[in-house]
């Protein structure tokens, strides 16, 4: 605030008087009318002073910083706040636009019309916003007779070329004081289609919203990692995905730690790198990664070679080293020198193809560059990245797919004509994106890739731990209710998890000889109607009578059914799938790569602990809760195990012959009081919890019935309950013969 400016300046005046310091620098004629200005360390020495204005409205200094006790750039005359304005738009060709005036400022809207002949596409109306963009897309009135379309003149630039067949060419400049953001020079190819992408212009305080920036970036990456598991009534379509089979994803990160960054930024900084790489690890593809700190120079948190090697341990150990890596680590030197980044990259991918030139061939390469500066030291970067485009493209146009060049600017001092050269143009993507500050940056990755949408993912939910209870469903997307009508009018319920679009996974007890599919419903929502069932699968070793000779009256091993539904489910946010372990859709949940993702490292991080913490939902008076337990492992297995022989009506003498290793066991007061499963809550997913949920038992069967007479039961010493497990060897072939079969709705792939 300019008042407590005021005040840290009159404070530190008075102390550097009374004992001797540096003199500070100055706070004379720092005001701003209409708005403010802060300080990164008060008036001291290398502190940065920064303006900001209402929205709509931009100050004409940005920035100063105290060097030697005076402020760099010397204010010439008192900062001021100014209206924000949009690009010209008059140079629209054939047809008219209004109103026609000399400059447009924020709210301003233009309407487009075309002169008879033309064709009209774009936006017929358009809103210059807060951020010096036009909302919408460019206006364009064509006549369609040429071989490719009229590419148009977007707002602010000039054209030159009006003809548009196969290799003509058109050009672009911008108006004076604006930067092109874009390809000058655009070129009609076969097809139809012109090359690089649809120039922009930017103006000094142009920026990207984070909502610009997250949809541009989001919808571009998703056309390399996303997996359609949507359905349209009843067609299928077929799980597909860019990278092509036997093909590898090399992600290379590299950061921005210059000196205009501070320790707070810094630490910013890594969580906004954090959060991409989870956001990316919600997709199927286990990407290989490099990840590079740049300032004067270069240093790698991880290199790819180390990655792939397996030098380095999975996804969540490098985050914690990423999280862990201190920001005095990074050196004295504060230049920024993003021409060494970009060697540093190219090093790492000539090793890559010299190692193995047909994996690197196939691999698809994404550069991401974070930066809040120009480039004031190490050369041109421009010579480096072409190095990187000769490598992984070699001059053959098919192969320009294979690389991906994207670049976040952040702050005032990005110079835009300069990154314009260091990212990917191609077709109606965006490459480069310029935001305000690291706020805005953190908030472009927390809507990117979002869950709201990306709902084919497995194991994804809302956590509304703060209280909150709007869209409670979304806190146990996967649960699905089970009711059989029996033809004696008696009613039965169970508990199942959504697995697939068109499986729901449940325990095989809850139903009898004689339960046909149409006597089966579905519920996955309160207000729903009943979801048809056309076929009920049990386990084909699943007999409940198979060991009453030897003192066990109801035997459940195996307990496992899939329900396959007459019509595969519409994703959403309130309906999306449990994640299965031992799939490679499991291994994008808990961060592993290709090389990490296997059916025993899951079980190692899953369930490998003498205590696990685990949980199932339960439906308490139409209310879902969700129960909280501890799989017990080791020493402590073989007591929850030996209490099985309490079960009403069991006289077998060893606990092995009524739990086998298919079962988990949970219960107990030690080392704390489980909840207990009632009835009702059969066939409910046991899972771990955690950023993404895994299944890995199903809700079976118990020693007591502790429900019956509370609403809240809790465990005694030896009251346990016992899950199917979904790690044994009989329980996955089961599922993989179903949930992996293509011809059967969406497939998981088993690892």
């Amino acid at each position: 605030m300019e008042y407590e400016a005021l005040h840290l300046c009159i404070l530190a005046s008075l102390c550097a008087l009374i004992t001797g310091a540096p003199t500070l620098c100055s706070n004379e004629n720092l005001g701003i009318g209409m708005g403010r200005f802060s300080l990164s360390n008060g008036f001291s020495e290398g502190s940065v002073l920064r303006y900001t204005c209402p929205e709509g409205y931009y100050p004409s200094v940005k920035s100063l910083q105290c060097k030697n006790g005076r402020w760099d750039p010397k204010p010439t005359r008192k900062p001021q706040c100014k209206t924000v304005t949009c690009p010209d738009p008059r140079g629209f060709e054939n047809g008219d636009v209004y109103p026609h005036q000399q400059r447009y400022f924020v709210n301003s809207t233009t309407t487009y019309s075309c002169y008879s002949g033309y064709t009209f596409s774009g936006s017929v109306s358009r809103i210059c916003q807060p951020n010096g963009k036009w909302s919408g897309g460019t206006p364009i009135c064509g006549r369609n007779s040429d071989d490719c379309p009229d590419p148009g003149v977007p707002p602010g630039t000039t054209r030159s070329g009006n003809v548009f067949n196969i290799d003509d060419k058109v050009t672009y400049k911008c108006h004076r004081e604006l930067t092109l953001i874009g390809s000058h020079e655009r070129v009609c190819q076969e097809g139809g289609l012109w090359s690089g992408a649809e120039p922009e212009c930017y103006a000094d305080f142009t920026y990207d919203t984070p909502e610009e920036a997250s949809e541009g970036f989001s919808s571009s990456l998703k056309a390399i990692l996303q997996v359609s598991q949507q359905y349209e009534e009843i067609v299928q379509q077929e799980k597909r995905i860019t990278v092509n089979k036997g093909g590898k994803l090399d992600i290379y990160i590299a950061l921005d730690v210059s000196g205009s960054i501070n320790e707070t930024d810094f630490e910013k900084a890594k969580g906004v790198i954090s959060k991409l790489i989870e956001k990316i690890s919600y997709y199927e593809v286990s990407p290989n990664y490099e990840i590079l700190i740049f300032a004067t120079d270069v240093d790698r948190i991880v290199s790819m070679r180390k990655f792939k090697s397996g030098q380095k341990d999975n996804l969540l150990q490098i985050l914690n080293k990423l999280r862990d890596y201190k920001y005095s680590s990074k050196g004295t030197g504060k230049g920024t020198n993003i021409a060494k980044a970009y060697r540093s990259i190219y090093g790492s991918m000539l090793i890559e193809k010299e190692i193995d030139e047909k994996s690197f061939l196939q691999t698809q390469h994404i550069v991401i560059l974070f930066s809040d500066g120009q480039a004031n030291m190490g050369g041109d970067p421009k010579p480096k990245v072409n190095q990187i485009k000769d490598l992984v493209i070699q001059r053959d146009p098919s192969r320009e797919e294979k690389l991906d060049l994207y670049v976040f600017g952040m702050g005032d001092k990005v110079n835009g004509e300069d990154i314009n050269h260091l990212k990917t143009d191609r077709g109606n993507e965006k490459f480069f994106f310029k935001l305000r500050d690291l706020h805005d940056l953190k908030k472009t990755f927390d809507t990117m890739i979002d869950e709201g949408t990306s709902v084919e993912l497995c194991g994804l939910y809302k956590d509304y731990s703060d209280g909150t209870n709007s869209h409670k469903r979304r806190q146990y997307p996967w649960l699905a209710k089970i009711i059989v009508t029996r033809s004696d009018g008696t009613v039965s319920k169970c508990m199942g998890s959504l697995v697939t679009s068109t499986f729901i996974l449940t325990a095989a007890h809850c139903f009898k000889f004689g339960d046909t599919p149409d006597r089966i419903s579905v519920y996955m929502e309160s207000k729903s109607k009943g979801i048809k069932v056309k076929e009920y699968i049990p386990h084909p070793s699943y007999n409940v009578a198979a060991k009453r000779h030897k003192g066990i009256p109801e035997y459940y091993e195996f307990d496992i059914a899939l329900l396959q539904l007459e019509k595969p489910l519409i994703m959403s946010p309130d309906i999306r799938p449990i994640c299965i372990p031992c799939t490679k859709e499991t291994s994008g949940a808990l961060k592993l790569s290709d090389r990490e993702g296997t059916c025993k490292k899951h079980e190692e991080m899953l369930l490998s602990a003498d205590t696990v913490n685990a949980a199932f939902m339960s439906d308490i008076g139409g209310k879902i809760k969700q129960k909280n337990i501890k799989i017990k492992q080791g020493n402590l297995r073989d007591a929850c195990i030996e209490d099985a022989k309490k079960a009403k009506g069991i006289t077998a003498t060893n606990a092995k012959d009524i739990v086998s290793h298919n079962f988990l066991c949970s219960g107990g007061i030690e080392p704390t009081t489980d909840d207990v499963a009632c009835k009702g809550d059969s066939g409910g997913a046991t899972f771990v919890p955690g950023a993404r949920i895994v299944q890995v038992g199903i809700v079976s069967w118990g020693v007591k019935d502790m429900c019956a007479h509370s609403s809240k039961p809790k465990s005694e010493k030896d009251s346990r309950d016992y899950h199917t497990n979904l790690f044994s060897p009989e329980i996955r072939s089961f599922l993989k013969k179903y949930l992996g079969n293509e011809r059967i709705g969406t497939p998981l792939t088993f690892l």
